[in-house]
């Protein structure tokens, strides 16, 4: 029983809030610890893990001995493997911008990847000092449409940055965005760290090359940031989650008048009902016949 007592002394539960090739930074109670990443350990920023003192106290001591089931985990999923970008993630950011253009396809990505993933989708039009075209401000309006929070900002003039803080209150987000789309400056402004010109620290681990890192600010908000984290396959996805993506479609197929309905040419099919009559976007409707296309099973 004593030596019980001892063990359980010894092990303590620590988030990952730094990930790098070989080892990862876990917070514990505060303290700030490092731990390598043995063996095939599959651990990512984010992960809640438990940890053992090799030697009593010693931060440099800790080794990972298991993780917590997780919440969510946002994938990169291929036709024949799927890597794991994060873990207990409540929310993806998808940043939008005219210039360099931000496609109806990315977009659409991202929503169907965080919806199959258990995390919420929403925009962040960004660079909204800028004037934009009625085109583009079209293409937004088909989101807000379909209800995706919209958040219109310019995070390099700080405009709309009090009403997207708010939203981020007691949530865990990553932003994601093509290159040009201002991710970095929005990181940077959230959590006061100069992210895009921040030196990579390799002391944590040899010939590192890439690091994610969580951010805690004030009043519960948590950011992730994951360089390289732009456009994501679709491939390794099924048809049922898929559809499941496109909210309105996924919907409306429920009206269809058969079960086996493809929604292209079908007679009575809801979905095509609703495209011709302006309820269902054309742009999100290409997207998801394109999509199924790629999907895993067909």
């Amino acid at each position: 029983m004593v030596y019980f007592v001892l063990y359980m002394e010894k092990v303590q539960t620590g988030r990952v809030i730094e990930f790098y090739s070989n080892s990862c930074l876990i917070e514990i109670n505060g303290q700030i610890c490092s731990s390598p990443i043995m063996g095939k350990q599959d651990i990512v920023v984010g992960d809640y893990v438990y940890v053992k003192y090799q030697k009593h106290d010693d931060p440099k001591s800790i080794i990972i001995t298991a993780k917590r089931d997780r919440i969510s985990e946002l994938n990169k999923k291929g036709l024949r493997n799927s890597k794991v970008i994060a873990a207990n993630i409540s929310h993806v950011g998808i940043l939008t911008v005219e210039n360099p253009k931000t496609s109806s396809e990315f977009i659409d990505k991202w929503i169907v990847s965080a919806t199959t993933s258990n995390i919420k989708p929403f925009l962040i039009n960004n660079k909204n000092d800028i004037e934009t075209s009625d085109e583009y401000k079209n293409k937004v309006q088909i989101y807000r449409d379909i209800d995706i929070p919209i958040f219109d900002i310019s995070a390099k003039k700080g405009i709309g940055m009090s009403e997207l803080k708010v939203f981020l209150e007691k949530k865990c987000t990553i932003f994601v965005g093509n290159s040009g789309a201002g991710k970095s400056t929005l990181s940077s402004k959230l959590t006061g760290k100069d992210i895009k010109t921040r030196p990579l620290s390799n002391n944590q681990g040899s010939h590192t090359t890439s690091v994610s890192s969580l951010y805690t600010l004030s009043n519960n908000i948590e950011i992730i940031d994951s360089p390289g984290v732009r456009d994501i396959s679709i491939e390794g996805l099924s048809k049922k989650e898929i559809i499941k993506g496109f909210f309105e479609i996924f919907k409306s197929s429920k009206l269809c008048k058969f079960s086996n309905c493809g929604h292209t040419n079908d007679a009575e099919c809801d979905v095509i009902q609703k495209i011709n009559n302006g309820e269902i976007s054309k742009s999100r409707y290409n997207n998801f016949i394109k999509f199924l296309e790629q999907a895993s099973d067909g």
